[in-house]
């Protein structure tokens, strides 16, 4: 073999004339096409072209999988349109050259090829793909508020055809193996062990390249573009309106102009994609990201080495905590009272295990990982041990009192609680300083983020092992300072009781909802309180107003829907009626009063800045992670604290003193904000 190595490639000829380019970045554990690995893939393209090969392999030698996309960190540094057009149109260049060699080419994929990663493979002629679980192919551009702009916008749609490349692309979400040999996005699947094999047997057979079916080269003809766009452009505004997020209308008008066709459609999504990147939507989602990558690296490595977790209470935060750990590979005993307060929640945790594991052998095992303990027979061998009963101070340090002589030494003791500080709950304890908070937010299987409590003399060891075990979870940890309701339901309970505010004033409730979403919020307000339970919501703020010393709002209308136990949704009534797991919103309600979205938001924002000064979380960025990934928080507005910056200080806080002269103290501006405009201007 001949060998030809640079930094980020390695370029080897076998015997038969094969050339094998394999992708290793060195100090990354994943592979991400960076300026310096297209440069000099542009480099060894050069070569290649003028002694082709008989054939060209390319793979990935990092573990993880084949390549994750563009460097987005390279994002931040676009200053332009014409500085993103020129990083763009090299990259497909770069590109352009590879599908163009005068030899065939394949994509050797294990693991993922997401984003830039699967635009490379698409630029091959062929790709051979491990088909197992850990397959992942997607162009997930969209959620950073651009579209692919290697080539990809036309090259999905040349592969798969419009309907599955503009699924690819609207939505973002990858597929899995099965679905990409099926949509045509891979040629085979093969083993792990027979990947190189494989894609050497493919590429020296050279059979005609895949094209999309014909049906879906006539939607793309220019008759039928006009109707398919209608379709498409209907499909997107349901869920994401063009002044907030205006990239998946890019994408459809670059097909609908161009057809996937010729040069000018790889220009046209150059100059498009450039102009995303000056909008502030890409500019909030790029740090979404980046905020979400910071969280993802707070883990390290514990000095406690979790297998088992013994999870007490099985109601729907406990059982569903229990099931996603044993399908994240922990032992797991789940206690309650009985053996009938168990079972439904062995139930849910089938059907998440049906859901997100095919394998049958594997989907057994996860099975086997979780077991009903009603005697607390796990307490004993538990590394972590999470309490996830009602949030009623003594009821917790009574179950504390049982469940602390029983653990092993060095054992971590977590609760889930959502709103008492760790103090209280920790002045019985023989061991006060090995308790943290684990608040898990529900569905425990979507929501990404754990805020890790800690009090002032909680062990660092124990914040440690916390945070990795919360990482082993794949979830987002953001450590936080003890304090009344943490971070997320100190910031969301004013938001949701000025709702209420509202609706006592005679606001329809969807009109309420409908100013939420239309700022950017995944659901409204009044829905939220009935999707969490208002007896839930009203007992979690009345610990949080009494903490903080504050009166306790006057709701009547709650209170009496509390009477009347209907709770929201788990009661089939709260302030809707719930019918199929939906509220019944009827008719319109009428427009919102003019200030509505303002009370709304600013409440959250100054509580964000109350948060800030005390110090519950470390810094800004902090504040914003947690309110996103949490609640859902309008992504492209980056965040409660972003949202503010960018409409100003001083704007927003003069706004809150209207907002205070017009409607109460509540809209005070917190004494935080002078920090948060020092901050600004540093």
């Amino acid at each position: 073999m001949s060998n030809d190595t640079a930094r980020n490639w390695t370029l080897e000829r076998d015997a038969e004339g094969v050339a094998w380019l394999t992708l290793d970045k060195p100090g990354t554990s994943a592979n991400v096409l960076s300026g310096s690995v297209l440069l000099e893939l542009d480099g060894l393209l050069a070569g290649l072209e003028k002694e082709p090969p008989r054939a060209l392999v390319v793979l990935s030698a990092k573990k993880s999988g084949f390549v994750a996309g563009a460097d987005i960190r390279e994002f931040t540094g676009i200053a332009d349109a014409d500085s993103g057009y020129l990083l763009i149109h090299r990259g497909q260049q770069v590109l352009n050259r590879l599908a163009a060699l005068p030899c065939p080419s394949v994509a050797a994929i294990h693991g993922f090829a997401l984003g830039g990663g699967l635009e490379l493979a698409l630029a091959c002629r062929y790709r051979v793909a491990v088909g197992d679980e850990r397959l992942s192919l997607g162009l997930p551009e969209v959620q950073l508020g651009i579209h692919p702009g290697f080539g990809g916008t036309v090259r999905s749609v040349q592969v798969a055809g419009v309907r599955a490349a503009m699924e690819l692309m609207l939505t973002g979400r990858p597929v899995r193996a099965d679905k990409a040999l099926r949509l045509g996005l891979v040629d085979a699947l093969t083993s792990e062990a027979e990947l190189r094999t494989a894609a050497r047997a493919l590429v020296l057979q050279s059979p005609p390249p895949r094209r999309a079916p014909l049906f879906e080269r006539l939607l793309s003809s220019a008759p039928l573009r006009p109707m398919v766009r209608r379709s498409l452009i209907a499909q997107v505004a349901r869920r994401a309106p063009p002044d907030h997020y205006p990239a998946p209308y890019a994408i459809i008008e670059l097909w609908a102009r161009h057809g996937a066709r010729g040069p000018a459609a790889y220009e046209a999504e150059a100059r498009s994609i450039a102009h995303l990147f000056t909008t502030a939507t890409s500019h909030n989602l790029v740090r979404v990201f980046l905020l979400q990558d910071r969280l993802k690296g707070t883990g390290g490595k514990s000095p406690l080495e979790i297998r088992h977790v013994h999870v007490v209470g099985a109601g729907v935060m406990g059982g569903d905590i229990a099931a996603w750990s044993a399908l994240r590979g922990f032992t797991v005993t789940l206690e309650d009272r009985a053996s009938e307060y168990i079972e439904p929640a062995l139930r849910r945790a089938g059907e998440l295990f049906d859901k997100r594991v095919r394998d049958p052998a594997r989907n057994a095992a996860a099975r086997e990982r979780l077991r009903a303990d009603v005697a607390g027979d796990g307490v004993p061998q538990a590394d972590v041990v999470i309490e996830a009963i009602f949030e009623n101070l003594e009821a917790k340090r009574e179950l504390y009192a049982r469940l602390e002589p029983r653990m092993k030494p060095g054992a971590l003791l977590a609760t889930n609680t959502s709103s008492i500080m760790l103090e209280p709950l920790a002045d019985r304890l023989a061991r006060p300083e090995r308790l943290v908070g684990l608040h898990f937010f529900n569905p425990v299987a979507q929501m990404p983020l754990i805020e890790i409590v800690h009090a002032d003399d909680t062990d660092a060891s124990a914040v440690q092992a916390a945070t990795a075990f919360a990482r082993r979870l794949d979830k987002l940890p953001v450590p936080c300072r003890s304090a009344p309701g943490f971070m997320v339901n100190r910031v969301l309970t004013p938001y949701i009781n000025e709702a209420m505010y509202a609706a006592e004033e005679g606001v329809a409730l969807a009109a309420i909802d409908r100013t939420a979403v239309r700022f950017g919020m995944p659901m409204g307000p009044i829905e939220l309180a009935d999707v969490v339970g208002l007896d839930v919501g009203a007992h979690v703020g009345e610990i949080i107003a009494r903490e903080l010393g504050r009166p306790a709002p006057k709701l009547p209308r709650l209170a009496a829907l509390l009477a009347a136990k209907k709770l929201g949704k788990k009661s089939g009534e709260g302030f809707y009626v719930w019918k199929d797991g939906k509220p019944v919103k009827t008719g319109g309600g009428g427009p919102a009063p003019p200030d509505l979205e303002d009370r709304l938001i600013l409440v959250l924002v100054n509580e964000c800045v109350a948060c800030l000064r005390e110090r519950v979380v470390e810094d800004a960025d902090l504040v914003d992670a947690a309110v996103i990934f949490a609640t859902g928080f309008a992504p492209f507005r980056g965040g409660p604290l972003t949202y503010a910056r960018g409409r100003g200080t001083a704007t927003v806080v003069a706004r809150l003193e209207e907002l205070a002269a017009r409607h109460g103290p509540r809209f005070k501006p917190d004494a935080g904000w002078a920090l948060l405009a020092a901050g600004q201007k540093t």
